[in-house]
Parts: C-alpha cells; structure tokens; sequence
C-alpha cells in the first residue's frame, strides 16, 4: 500500500516500544520506518518484538532515523529525561509526535504547542492510552461534581520514574476543573511522618505506591455522609494500551497543536 502511515518508534526496545512496533507490524494500514532505541542498536525490531524480522534495524540517533525514514509519525515511549527532547525534534523535522512517556511539565506543553501550530502539525502528550482509564478519569471528574472531598491512589511498579504517575496528574487537573479548590481534613492535622499525608493538589491528596509486581493501577476514592464512592481502574497488560496508540497514531494527523490527554482525540 502507498497510503500507509508511515511510523517511527523511539524506545522501541522497551517494554511499552516493543508493543508498540508490535501493533504496527500487525496493521496493514501503518507501515514501520524506524525503530530508535539507546539499546539494541542494530537488531531487527520485529524479531526484537517476538515477530518474524521486518527489515528496520534498530539505531540510536533519532534524528538521523527521522531525516532518512521520514515517517508520518513517531511514537515515544522513552523516559522523562528524554522525551521532550525527542518530542522537538520530530516536531522540527515536521513529524507528528505521539508521546506516551509522562514527566512533560505545563510550560513545556504549551512551548510544544506552539511549536507544533507554526509548522501547522498535530501532536499527543497521553497520560494513559488506555479507553478503561479514560473512563475511569472521566467517571472521577463528574462525580467530582457531588463528592467534593476525595483522595487518589495510584499504584505501578518500582522501577516507575515519575511520582505521581501522569495519569494520576491528568485525572487531578480534570477533577478540578470541576471542583472548587476545598482544604480537606482536619485543619489541625499534623503529620509526625513528613510525607504521610501524600501530595496536595487543589485541596486534596494524591498517594503513589511503587512496589515490585505491581503494574498500573489507580482509585480515586471518595467521601461524604455515611457513604464513600470507589471509582477504580486495573491493568494488566501492556497490549491493553495499543488499540488507544493505534487510534491516535491514526488520528494524530488530522490535529494541529499539542492536544494534551487521549480523551480529546476519543471524543474527536
């Protein structure tokens, strides 16, 4: 096929990147171009993915990989240090970014954005590609609407670089959006062990767990007179993730600016 989506995948030795390249491997409508990984350089991604081998080396200079491969798109999931970089260059060699790392801060989102709009591309930072954590984000904000008071947990496993998780962040920015800032608690409460109490966030709290054979899971909890409310989500897989990076790999070309969050390109 010519008309195929043409994808570049930066860490594409990672977990995540390996099903990723998976996932494009196995569609007929996206075509994989380049695979960049720190490691592995010179391995052939799909045998790397558990595939038959499809021909793309694995290189570790992304920008060459874009310069040569000139894809539609790259897909990233690398690591806080190195996603905003990636995400510059894809954008200044007119390549549509699909981030999936988290870490971004709000003031490299909107400096992305508008880097984005003057080459007049689109772009996805997603917290979550997942359709149940969606939901699940979804489902907190409106109940935000009736529980005001409400903690989140979120739990992954220790090798997890970022605290909180961005989904746990997005899920936040989007209850409060809803909420009106409410200091919850005891206004006399003290912690005799800093921390104890978690993250504070628009008045309530945000608690990261990181253990080992934990894998990404996340419930806001909330509470009022005589009742409590549990709104939760599990995964247990990362393929679980794909069909969400397949639809915004697809959808990512007809945006332009930095959308923040997978929900926008669902609901789009």
């Amino acid at each position: 096929m010519t008309d195929r989506i043409r994808v570049a995948v930066a860490g594409a030795a990672g977990r995540m990147g390996r099903e990723v390249v998976k996932m494009v491997l196995e569609d007929d409508s996206l075509e994989l171009v380049a695979a960049i990984s720190i490691d592995n350089d010179g391995e052939d991604a799909g045998a790397l993915a558990g595939m038959k081998p499809c021909g793309v080396k694995l290189t570790s200079d992304l920008e060459l990989a874009l310069l040569e491969s000139k894809p539609h798109v790259m897909v990233d999931f690398t690591t806080p240090a190195s996603a905003y970089g990636n995400t510059e260059l894809a954008i200044k060699h007119g390549v549509a970014p699909v981030i999936g790392t988290t870490g971004f801060t709000p003031e490299q989102i909107e400096g992305l954005d508008k880097q984005c709009r003057a080459k007049k591309l689109g772009g996805l930072i997603a917290p979550n590609f997942s359709i149940g954590a969606i939901l699940m984000m979804k489902f907190a904000a409106e109940a935000a609407k009736y529980f005001p008071h409400l903690e989140i947990i979120e739990y992954h496993g220790d090798q997890k670089l970022d605290a909180p998780s961005g989904t746990a962040v997005k899920t936040a920015e989007l209850i409060a959006a809803n909420r009106e800032e409410l200091r919850q608690g005891n206004p006399n409460e003290e912690e005799t062990i800093e921390g104890s109490r978690g993250g504070y966030y628009n008045g309530f709290r945000i608690h990261s767990v990181r253990l080992p054979g934990v894998f990404a899971q996340q419930e806001v909890i909330f509470g009022g007179f005589g009742q409590s409310l549990k709104i939760r989500h599990d995964s247990y897989d990362r393929a679980g993730y794909m069909p969400g990076v397949n639809l915004a790999v697809k959808k990512v070309l007809q945006c332009e600016g930095m959308v923040y969050g997978f929900e926008h390109l669902m609901d789009g």
